[in-house]
């Protein structure tokens, strides 16, 4: 009985943890350029029993007995699936319509120092520069800094009457009488490995140090003969590939795969209680 009540024990605090993801995938089912996450299960050690050693009968699976422990979660996986696309008319609204590629901003991390994160989101603004006043700094709905090709922030001098964007991600402030005042590449990077991607919250991810893999084989920046390859839309945003449906039915299987693990502590309890009222 206590195996039974241990097994379930350890199955309910993984089932806990998947219930966890679907909870965050349906809370962020509104966010710009959410990505959700899918959860895969395995099995915990294995007992292997032989207490059979002269059997010799024909068998389709191995001789003894198997005996698990629970299941875990094994991992969580970031479904990079292109989310639809709502166009909203703003000028400074660009969906990346390529899956696997993300913007570069410059987020300040828990230690107070910044680093480079990736986000699909691209709810731009402009924001006054702090080290030029006549210029504006463009910036996430956050307040990050978006980076340039060149992982430089990108800012636009004052004076300028529209702001438009190529199919490629080059960024060109357009000037009252039509000329071009300013161009800027935006920092996109194409993600290769997107299961290494780390949420940071904020709607941003970080690629931890990976030793022994080139950096070609994780993540590649969009710059020079690769920028053709870029494709955004100006005037719309990428929504949440979350899948409500999905994720409900996904959340009633799970709550039923918790209630049939407490019940079985409950029996297995009840069973132990039997046992001992024979025993006195």
């Amino acid at each position: 009985m206590l195996r039974s009540m241990i097994t379930a024990a350890n199955t309910m605090n993984q089932l806990q943890q998947q219930l966890d993801v679907i909870s965050n995938n349906i809370a962020n089912s509104n966010t710009t350029g959410f990505k959700r996450r899918e959860t895969n299960f395995g099995e915990l050690l294995v007992q292997q029993f032989d207490n059979l050693p002269d059997d010799k009968a024909t068998r389709q699976t191995p001789a003894g007995v198997r005996r698990g422990v629970g299941a875990k979660l094994a991992e969580t996986n970031l479904v990079v699936k292109q989310g639809p696309l709502q166009q909203t008319g703003r000028m400074l609204d660009v969906a990346l319509t390529k899956e696997g590629q993300f913007f570069r901003v410059l987020a300040e991390t828990a230690d107070g120092k910044t680093a480079i994160r990736y986000t699909r989101d691209g709810s731009f603004y402009l924001s006054p520069s702090a080290n030029d006043p006549t210029a504006l700094m463009l910036v996430t709905s956050d307040g990050f800094p978006v980076l340039s090709s060149t992982n430089e922030p990108i800012t636009i001098q004052e004076g300028f009457k529209d702001i438009a964007i190529t199919d490629t991600g080059t960024l060109r402030a357009i000037a009252p009488d039509g000329r071009v005042m300013q161009t800027a590449d935006l920092g996109i990077t194409n993600i290769v490995r997107p299961q290494l991607l780390q949420s940071v919250g904020d709607n941003l991810y970080a690629l931890p140090n990976v030793n022994n893999v080139p950096e070609a084989d994780v993540a590649v920046n969009m710059t020079g003969t690769l920028r053709p390859q870029i494709n955004v839309q100006q005037g719309a945003l990428e929504q949440s590939n979350v899948d409500l449906g999905t994720e409900m039915t996904d959340l009633m299987l799970t709550q039923r795969a918790y209630q049939m693990n407490a019940k079985s502590i409950s029996i297995s309890d009840q069973m132990m209680g039997l046992i001992n009222g024979v025993r006195s």
